[in-house]
């Protein structure tokens, strides 16, 4: 894989990838988040709070690599797609849109047919990523985001993609 004409490399993370990881998760989260979530979930993220969260999910996590540095991240549980990042030097490139479709894949090898994930109904810029990579908006719900003292109900819309049928297809994986 390519993106602007430098090879890509998608591979599972590893444990020495989470303070990179919580770094392009923490300056992502700010930036599609504020404004539009509750201030008790923005008190929440602290750079601790991405730090220990992006080290316990390393099993949960695929990595983009340019350049032989992580410049995004996908995170997948069971069917939802949970987390999509780029590193803000990266956003604009193609590196989501490959993430994005790595994470459908992951979605199939957990043996599902159908794909969701959850976007802060203010975070206009990632909705219109999600529409144009074939996802559709299935409407506002309250996401239950983690928080110190038990779930934090956000406004998000939840975003579904049914996936074709690739049984057969060859996996290729770094």
């Amino acid at each position: 894989m390519s993106v602007h004409d430098k090879p890509l490399t998608l591979r599972p993370a590893s444990p020495a990838d989470a303070e990179t990881v919580a770094d392009i998760w923490r300056s992502g989260w700010r930036d599609g988040h504020l404004g539009h979530v509750p201030g008790d979930l923005v008190a929440a993220r602290t750079p601790e709070s991405f730090a220990s969260r992006a080290a316990q999910r390393v099993g949960d996590t695929v990595v983009a690599v340019l350049d032989g540095a992580v410049a995004g991240f996908a995170m997948v549980v069971a069917d939802e797609v949970e987390q999509v990042y780029v590193a803000a030097a990266h956003r604009g490139t193609g590196v989501a849109g490959l993430l994005l479709t790595e994470a459908e894949h992951l979605v199939e090898e957990h043996g599902h047919d159908r794909a969701w994930l959850a976007v802060a109904t203010g975070n206009a810029r990632a909705r219109h990523f999600y529409e144009r990579q074939g996802w559709a908006d299935e409407g506002p719900f309250d996401y239950p985001a983690e928080g110190p003292d038990g779930p934090i109900p956000v406004p998000c819309h939840r975003y579904a993609k049914r996936l074709a049928d690739r049984r057969g297809r060859e996996v290729r994986r770094p």
